[in-house]
């Protein structure tokens, strides 16, 4: 099955390689670095996705380095450089950085929408969002978009006043409400499931956003794509078998599943430097 689905990714991919870019051609490095949003910490990250990225190498014959960055502003600083060859990112990111430097969608997670929820401790008298006027609510960082951006957003709609801080990752952000530090945050359903079973059973999720397009993989331009269709026939086999899937627990991934760049317009219509929650240099 495995060379089956490397063919018919392959021939789907081809234009790829036929699309205009501005960056000049050159030969992908190898290995091939691969950025992971910091939503979690490093060392959790790495945990996560290392021996995934590592199979992946294995299957696909493109080698893979796990790449994050301390925060989610210097993760978006390198992706604006490129310096990334593979990443995952969130939605807004990916439309962002699919404008320029010119990252392109190859794939996502597979079965599940992206939700924005809002977190409170288990034993929290917080029943609805309302309930958090005049409070402040952690988030993971301005441009984390369903961590932070959707919360924001129905908060704005439901005109609930509120105090937005920052604190670098999800996992800051669950941490700080589990211990009691914080009221409430912002989070993604993923990064909860994925949390240690101390702190995911202190929390009660009280709300959910509308639901959208999830994280996208993405490749920059100057990555062949052979390459890219190798990475994501790998990626794509791995919820085929025991070995693939136990990799993909820690992620809470279902699978990974082939994409393109118009999965992503739900988020362009949200047109979100219009309504003023980010702004981008």
């Amino acid at each position: 099955m495995y060379p089956l689905i490397a063919r018919l990714i392959l021939s789907a991919l081809v234009c790829l390689s036929a699309a205009p870019s501005s960056a000049p051609a050159q030969s992908a490095p190898t290995p091939l670095s691969f950025g992971v949003v910091p939503q979690q910490s490093a060392t959790r990250l790495a945990e996560e996705w290392g021996p995934l990225l590592a199979e992946v190498s294995r299957r696909s014959g493109v080698s893979l380095t796990f790449q994050t960055a301390p925060s989610i502003p210097v993760f978006e600083e390198r992706l604006a450089n490129g310096l990334y060859d593979l990443a995952y990112m969130n939605p807004y990111h990916y439309v962002v950085f699919h404008a320029a430097p010119g990252y392109r969608a190859f794939a996502t997670e597979q079965g599940r929408k992206i939700k924005g929820i809002l977190v409170v401790r288990a034993n929290s008298p917080y029943r609805k969002p309302s309930d958090l006027a005049g409070k402040t609510v952690v988030f993971p960082a301005p441009a984390a978009f369903a961590a932070s951006i959707l919360p924001q957003a129905e908060f704005a709609r439901l005109k609930i006043p509120i105090q937005a801080r920052f604190v670098v990752s999800h996992d800051s952000v669950y941490r700080a409400v589990a211990s009691g530090l914080q009221e409430a945050g912002g989070g993604i359903q993923r990064t909860l499931e994925a949390s240690p079973p101390e702190i995911r059973g202190a929390l009660r999720v009280l709300s959910e956003t509308p639901a959208y397009t999830p994280h996208a993989l993405a490749a920059h331009p100057r990555v062949p794509a052979e390459s890219v269709a190798r990475v994501l026939a790998a990626m794509a086999s791995l919820a085929d078998d025991e070995t693939g899937r136990r990799l993909l627990v820690p992620l809470a991934f279902k699978g990974i599943a082939p994409a393109q760049d118009p999965q992503w317009n739900d988020i362009r219509a949200l047109h979100i430097e219009a309504i003023g929650l980010v702004h981008r240099p």
